[in-house]
């Protein structure tokens, strides 16, 4: 199957004036960066380049169409010339009163890239407006949009963050971004006691949804995903009838080993890192990804349970995760309030996880030549 990197053309290929109108080769002028870093992209990846454009009243009085194609076909030709071939040129002429189905976010125009020649889940939509990430979410693939964060706010407020991967201005970041692997996983842990499910992606943006019976406990895989800023689905059913633990070793031995699956080679990544403070309370998170399980735990609880976990499960959840992990971690935790305590030590273990999968290159952090 086919995918796709389905673009924006004013304001992502080339900059927008103040009257959002290209109408003259005077107004032309090219995205920074977007020559390089998109020739690169296409001379590298097997993605096909589709052009999605707006064009307000193109063909009518206020925007004649021998003021738009010479500016339009110059795009073109110099696009050519670097090596970057569109497949298809949508453009759609209608006004936004009208709510034509083929204007942005519309997919009218699209039709034929929801056949089973196209893989949609792992293509792309790239603009700079929230009409291109509703287009992403639309077509069933995820967005990347250019703009400095301020539209973040209200890409929380149309619930879009989740399909919207990467907010950037730089096309070398959305070169490097695609240009690296996904590091994503998905795990499936069935005994005759527990059935665990887990997807999770390491580059997320903190976005979670915890199912696993125990309130505490999906409060804590909560702030995991959110201070990790891992996306993370967590769907377990156990013998609660009995007690919590198998629920929460199994959980843990799941959540370890999709780490493991998604990190891949390791290649780039920080491999180590922190420490939290929380109120009364200061927790200390020491990792490294190096590939050998190791669990020092110094922390100490006088409750029997905080809401509804034991806290004797506490210790053994991060055993369990290193274990399949295979990762060093050790953990300190000084505090009065004992919901503070853990919260704070799965505050800190969610940044030290984030700084330590973090990439920074390509190099593999070790001497040894594996991880």
């Amino acid at each position: 199957m086919k995918k796709v990197l389905f673009i924006d053309r004013d304001g992502t290929l080339i900059t927008e004036p103040p009257d959002e109108q290209i109408d003259s080769l005077e107004k032309l002028e090219f995205y920074p960066g977007m020559l390089r870093w998109l020739s690169q992209l296409a001379e590298e990846t097997d993605f096909e380049l589709v052009m999605v454009t707006n064009q307000d009243g193109l063909g009518t009085e206020r925007f004649p169409e021998e003021n738009f194609w010479p500016a339009h076909n110059k795009l073109m030709k110099t696009l050519e010339g670097e090596g970057i071939h569109f497949t298809a040129v949508h453009i759609d002429r209608s006004f936004p009163n009208e709510n034509q189905s083929t204007r942005k976010p519309g997919t009218g125009m699209l039709g034929k890239y929801f056949s089973s020649a196209y893989d949609l889940k792992n293509s792309w939509v790239i603009g700079d407006r929230i009409t291109d990430v509703e287009l992403a979410r639309n077509l069933g693939c995820r967005a990347i949009l250019i703009n400095d964060g301020r539209l973040a706010a209200e890409l929380e407020q149309k619930k879009l963050r989740d399909c919207c991967a990467l907010i950037t201005k730089s096309w070398k970041t959305i070169y490097e971004f695609l240009r690296k692997p996904e590091r994503t996983a998905e795990v499936h842990r069935q005994t005759l006691e527990t059935d665990i499910r887990i997807q999770i992606n390491l580059d997320g943006s903190g976005q979670s949804h915890i199912e696993t019976g125990i309130g505490f406990f999906d409060h804590m895989l909560d702030q995991l995903a959110r201070h990790g800023m891992f996306n993370l689905t967590v769907k377990a059913k156990g013998d609660l009838y009995i007690d919590e633990h198998h629920t929460i070793e199994d959980t843990a031995l799941a959540l370890g080993e999709a780490f493991q699956k998604a990190l891949g080679d390791k290649r780039g990544i920080g491999r180590y890192g922190f420490m939290l403070p929380m109120d009364d309370c200061l927790a200390t998170v020491a990792l490294d990804l190096g590939g050998r399980p190791w669990l020092k735990w110094e922390a100490t609880f006088t409750r029997e349970k905080i809401g509804d976990m034991p806290t004797e499960m506490f210790m053994h959840f991060f055993k369990s995760f290193t274990d399949t992990a295979r990762c060093t971690l050790h953990i300190k935790a000084e505090g009065e309030n004992e919901h503070h305590k853990i919260e704070s030590i799965f505050k800190a273990f969610a940044r030290t996880l984030k700084m330590a999968v973090k990439r920074e290159g390509n190099q593999l952090p070790s001497t040894k030549g594996t991880l």
